[in-house]
């Protein structure tokens, strides 16, 4: 079965309503969303694991 697309970063940014400054904040506070590192460097994160915090944060 195909995995669903990963969003990139600039879709999450936009879902959350954040800026890029304020995310790399919570990241590295490990309080973001898990983030995939592709090979090139871009991150994506899967919709799930963005719906999981974003019902935390609630």
């Amino acid at each position: 079965m195909a995995r669903p697309p990963a969003l990139k970063l600039a879709e999450v940014l936009a879902e959350i309503r954040m800026s890029a400054s304020a995310f790399y904040r919570l990241r590295a506070r490990g309080q973001a969303p898990r983030m995939i590192k592709l090979p090139h460097g871009e991150l994506r994160c899967r919709r799930a694991d963005l719906g999981r915090v974003s019902s935390r944060d609630q």
